[in-house]
């Protein structure tokens, strides 16, 4: 049944009955001007529903019913920040990189204070007002982009997180532990990790914390991977980041140019401070000649570091495009049928739309958090808070496990003090830490292959690089299935951040979770749209629930375990020459 089949034509009456009963107003809506001026504009002329055709007054309902939809499960109350804020006077757990600050990175408060009143003030004019240190050459990255609307699926300040982790607790000294010792190894390649030493000492360390990073016992089979069970199968990265694809007539083989090792930035008070107040790098990262594939966590950081937003997730589609029709969900309408194809619909040109179109709504989610919420700190920042009172100059009340674990003292012994070794030049980026805004994209993204695509199909020919790169080798370990490396692919991107230490684990498998509520909501506003039979999208959460999403919102799939036995669809990769 087509969508405007559904019901009869609607009256003005009928209309506005139905607006009314979901806290809508039948009315025009302004054609220009910002979203904050809307906000304050009187009631325009109601819409003459006997004039419009019978399509156009089905395609209102639907819209108002979407809009409708995600009123209805807008969570209630404030979002809610870990109290960091308002606990600490001298703002040390917040972000304030660019602004200016003391010897030590301290912030000045006035200006500190400034920014966050420009924020509550919702004013680009306040927050160009606010002063940003005397070197500062980078700026603030788009504070105000948290108070953009989204026009499909969840508004962006609907949804709520967990507040971060608190600046002196546990979980945090856990996390800045594993980021030390990600910086630590990230030249050792991934196929070395199960033999090398320093490795299992990394191993060790991270279990003597009171917290336990990653949810449970830390093996060198899950270090620095993600939490779902897709993750911590097969070789550390993802297919969809070794794998071939074809963009169009360019075939993209996904090698790249990649950092030498061992060379790290930050670790000088100095050069430490220029990055905080906002300076131009003196240095640049350098490469090695020639392309290879990714094979360490530093190569890694180096991809997450440059790549376009929805990089990864567009490849991902592209491969499994390549593969053929076969790799769709079964749940897809034109599955298996001989006279018809899915193109504009449930086809390549609608899936490659919404992973970008689900990338920057999660943005827009990810900075409102991040902005007007949480304004967590990065860990360039606590490494130094961590270096001032391991000296004896500052102290900032941390927890003592920070100091006590062997990854501290061993970044200690090679430099002399507790700064955390950079892999990019700059450090962080000029917005706050929680959450990671490529982990909200990796989440949002991620979804919407999960939902256009099997995620049982089986990669019949797996590959893993070897050491140096320059080449990919056969995987002959477990199988590997399309919904295991899609969630791997999600948390290589967001925790290869990380790796380059510019966030903790929570902002990325936090960012997660949100950037899958984004997707979630547009599916479910694209579900009741269909002109095709069409029973909803069948997915697998990150928590492994299987769900299906439709019109009339997100419920469990209990048939997940009727879908075809994946035995006889495996793919092959294209040949790599």
């Amino acid at each position: 049944m087509r969508p405007e089949d559904k019901t009869p034509p609607t009256s003005r009456r009928n209309f506005i009955r139905l607006a009314a009963a979901g806290g809508v107003v039948a009315t025009t809506i302004p054609l220009s001007g910002s979203a904050s001026a809307m906000e304050d504009r009187g009631s325009p002329t109601l819409i003459d529903l006997q004039r419009t055709s019978r399509r156009a007054r089905t395609a209102l309902r639907l819209r108002v019913e979407a809009g409708t939809r995600q009123l209805e499960q807008t969570a209630t109350g404030d979002a809610v920040d870990n109290g960091d804020e308002a606990l600490y006077d001298d703002r040390r757990a917040s972000f304030y990189k660019t602004l200016p600050q003391n010897e030590y990175g301290e912030v000045d408060t006035t200006a500190y204070d400034q920014l966050v009143e420009a924020l509550g003030k919702r004013s680009a004019e306040a927050v160009d007002a606010v002063p940003l240190s005397s070197s500062a050459d980078r700026a603030l990255a788009n504070p105000l982009a948290g108070l953009a609307f989204e026009m499909i699926g969840p508004d962006p300040w609907a949804l709520r997180m967990r507040p971060a982790p608190t600046f002196a607790g546990p979980e945090t000294a856990a996390e800045m532990g594993e980021v030390y010792w990600q910086a630590l190894t990230r030249d050792i390649p991934f196929t070395d990790y199960g033999e090398n030493e320093t490795i299992g000492d990394a191993v060790r360390d991270l279990n003597s914390f009171s917290h336990a990073v990653g949810g449970g016992e830390i093996t060198v089979g899950n270090l620095f991977r993600g939490e779902t069970p897709g993750d911590r199968v097969g070789p550390y990265l993802s297919q969809f980041l070794w794998m071939p694809a074809q963009f169009g007539l360019a075939r993209f083989d996904q090698q790249f140019e990649l950092p030498t090792a061992g060379e790290d930035f930050g670790t000088s008070s100095g050069e430490w401070l220029s990055i905080q107040l906002g300076a131009s790098p003196r240095d640049t990262a350098r490469l090695d000649v020639g392309r290879r594939f990714i094979s360490t966590g530093r190569d890694l950081a180096e991809y997450v570091h440059v790549d376009v937003s929805y990089q990864a997730y567009l490849t991902a589609a592209l491969i499994l495009l390549g593969f053929g029709s076969d790799t769709l969900d079964p749940e897809n309408p034109y599955f298996e049928k001989d006279n018809q194809v899915p193109f504009v619909t449930f086809g390549a040109p609608e899936i490659v739309d919404l992973v970008a179109k689900a990338a920057n709504a999660a943005l827009k989610a990810a900075w409102y958090q991040k902005w007007f919420v949480h304004r967590r700190l990065r860990p360039e920042a606590y490494a130094a808070r961590a270096a001032f009172q391991a000296s004896g100059e500052r102290d900032y009340g941390l927890h003592a496990e920070i100091f006590d674990c062997d990854a501290s003292n061993r970044v200690l012994d090679a430099q002399g003090n507790l700064l955390l070794p950079l892999a990019y030049p700059e450090g962080s980026p000029t917005h706050p830490a929680y959450p990671a805004g490529h982990a909200t994209i990796a989440g949002a993204c991620a979804t919407m292959l999960k939902a256009f695509f099997d995620e049982d199909y089986v990669f019949d020919e797996p590959v893993q690089a070897n050491a140096d790169g320059s080449r990919l080798d056969p995987w002959q370990g477990e199988t590997l299935t399309v919904g295991g490396e899609i969630n791997k692919l999600a948390a290589n991107i967001s925790l290869g951040r990380d790796t380059a230490g510019v966030h903790y684990r929570s902002d990325g498998i936090d960012g997660l979770k949100l950037g899958e509520e984004v997707a979630l909501g547009i599916l479910g506003d694209y579900a009741g749209t269909r002109g095709e039979p069409f029973g909803g999208y069948r997915l697998t959460r990150f928590d492994g629930t299987a769900i299906r999403v439709s019109g009339d919102g997100v419920r469990r799939d209990r048939s997940r375990g009727n879908r075809r036995d994946p035995g006889n669809r495996s793919m092959r990769p294209r040949e790599r020459g």
